[in-house]
């Protein structure tokens, strides 16, 4: 098993899998279950399942589609999407998730992090932080999948999650996501810093050497990626990929 995990990032939209560009406009992927049994072929060490409508819509993770996905999964599985409470988390676990990502109810309401953490152990929880840069070059963290700036600067945020007791972070630049134009390698360095919990970069992947960047320079410890595992390439049709063992070793050696 390769040190650094590459791990699918798939997003939820109601009950089908979608990708988005810069959290904005979204192209339809497949059906959740159908795309989970390629993974299972592909021999993939982890997926990720993201609701990205869920908290904007006010509504609780969507159980009955999460349990298909756990149904048919081989491998570890991670969920976030309107986890609002310890209660919330219990049934996404119980289905047999082994992470939770929070972000918006862990922004609004941080005791979650801590009180997730204190029952399942920090392992198991992830705190999702969406970046999106100013007009004027700053950077803060939003939530409600980008539509509100909480005004906080992303190093401090991780810093206050990593002391609440997340056991990892997924790191998102809006303003790369889906775009395939690389990681924002300074934010993601400027996270890696300030703590000493794994750190997942997300948003903006492009090709193998994007990866091979992310953790040697700005020492991420996981990669997440979206477009480059559900499309054949930039401006082309869906197919669901993820690069090969060997192929991965030889860009993380």
């Amino acid at each position: 098993m390769l040190r650094t995990r590459v791990i699918p990032a798939l997003l939820l939209r109601n009950e089908s899998l979608v990708k988005t560009i810069q959290f904005g406009k979204f192209t339809y992927v497949g059906d959740p279950a159908n795309t989970v049994r390629i993974f299972n072929e592909l021999e993939v060490d982890e997926l990720l399942f993201l609701d990205i409508t869920a908290s904007r819509e006010k509504r609780s993770p969507n159980l009955k589609v999460l349990a298909d996905i756990a149904n048919e999964c081989f491998m570890p599985l991670g969920y976030g999407g309107g986890i609002q409470t310890l209660d919330q988390a219990k049934a996404v676990f119980d289905i047999g998730f082994e992470k939770i990502a929070i972000n918006t109810h862990a922004a609004s309401n941080p005791t979650l992090i801590n009180e997730i953490a204190k029952h399942y152990g920090s392992q198991a929880v992830i705190v999702s932080i969406d970046v999106k840069n100013s007009l004027f070059g700053s950077q803060t963290v939003r939530t409600l999948s980008g539509k509100h700036n909480t005004k906080r600067s992303p190093v401090e945020w991780a810093k206050e999650v990593e002391q609440l007791g997340a056991g990892e972070i997924l790191l998102t630049s809006i303003d790369r996501e889906g775009t395939w134009q690389g990681f924002d390698l300074d934010l993601v360095k400027r996270i890696t810093d300030a703590v000493s919990i794994p750190v997942i970069a997300h948003g903006g992947t492009g090709n193998l050497d994007d990866i091979s960047k992310v953790v040697k320079l700005s020492k991420a410890s996981a990669v997440a990626l979206g477009s480059m595992v559900v499309f054949q390439r930039k401006n082309m049709g869906v197919l669901v990929n993820f690069p090969n063992n060997e192929t991965l070793a030889e860009v993380l050696k």
